[in-house]
C-alpha cells in the first residue's frame, strides 16, 4: 500500500501526468457519451436479422451470467491493474476512449436486429445501458473487442495477456453460444481492435511509454 501512496505521490509531482490524466479522463467520458447515443440510435433504427453460417447450426444457450459478471469482473480487473500502478492509467483510458469513439461509428453504421433466437440479456441497470445498449449494438462485439484490447496492452506482461487471451476466447464464444452476436461481430473484433491498438499507440506515445515504463 505505501508503494502505491508513493507512486501517486511521485506522479502527482509531475506537471506532465497531470494533464496525460486529465485529458485521458475526458476522452474516455466523451467516448461513452458517443458510446450512450450511438446505442440510442442503434435501438431506433434497427433492421431485420439475417441468416449466419456459424449461428445457423448451433443451439442458443444461457450466456447472461457470463456477459454481465464476467464483463464487469473484467472491467474491475483492469481498474484495479491501472489503480495500483497509476502510469498506466492514461494510455488505458486514452485506448479504451478510442475504442468506445470507434465502435460507436461503425453501430451508427450498421442496423442489423439481433440474430434469431438470440438469449435474452435485459439491461437491469444504467452501467449496462450505458456501455451495451439494449442488444442491437452488434457491429462489432464490445465484449470480444476489450479483452483483446487488454491483452494487447499488457502483451509484454506474460501472466497477463494469457489471462485476457483467455477471457477474449470466452466472451467470443459466449457472444455466438447465446447468438448475441453475428459471427462476423465476433471475428472483425479482432482485427479491428488491433487497428484501435496501433492508432492508439501512434497518438499517444507518451502514454504509452509510461505505460511500459
Amino acid at each position: 500500500m505505501q508503494n502505491i501512496f508513493n507512486q501517486y505521490k511521485i506522479l502527482a509531482a509531475q506537471k506532465s501526468f497531470f494533464l496525460q490524466l486529465i485529458t485521458s479522463v475526458a476522452l474516455f467520458v466523451l467516448s461513452l457519451s458517443f458510446n450512450y447515443y450511438a446505442n440510442n440510435y442503434t435501438a431506433t433504427h434497427i433492421g431485420t436479422p439475417i441468416s449466419d453460417l456459424i449461428l445457423d447450426h448451433i443451439p442458443t444457450f444461457k450466456v447472461d451470467d457470463i456477459f454481465y459478471e464476467g464483463g464487469l469482473l473484467i472491467a474491475a480487473f483492469v481498474a484495479f491493474l491501472s489503480l495500483t500502478k497509476p502510469r498506466r492509467i492514461p494510455f488505458v483510458l486514452k485506448s479504451v476512449g478510442v475504442f468506445f469513439c470507434v465502435r460507436s461509428f461503425f453501430l451508427i453504421l450498421t442496423h442489423l436486429s439481433p440474430p434469431l433466437h438470440a438469449a435474452t440479456l435485459p439491461t437491469s441497470n444504467f452501467l449496462e445501458r450505458l456501455v451495451s445498449g439494449s442488444g442491437d449494438d452488434l457491429f462489432f462485439s464490445g465484449h470480444t473487442g476489450f479483452p483483446f484490447l487488454m491483452a494487447l496492452l499488457f502483451w509484454q506482461n506474460k501472466n497477463l495477456k494469457i489471462i485476457f487471451v483467455v477471457a477474449t476466447l470466452i466472451f467470443a464464444g459466449a457472444a455466438l453460444l447465446g447468438h448475441l452476436h453475428y459471427s462476423i461481430d465476433v471475428f472483425s473484433a479482432f482485427f479491428i481492435t488491433y487497428g484501435i491498438y496501433q492508432i492508439s499507440s501512434i497518438l499517444f506515445k507518451t502514454d504509452k511509454q509510461l505505460f511500459l515504463g
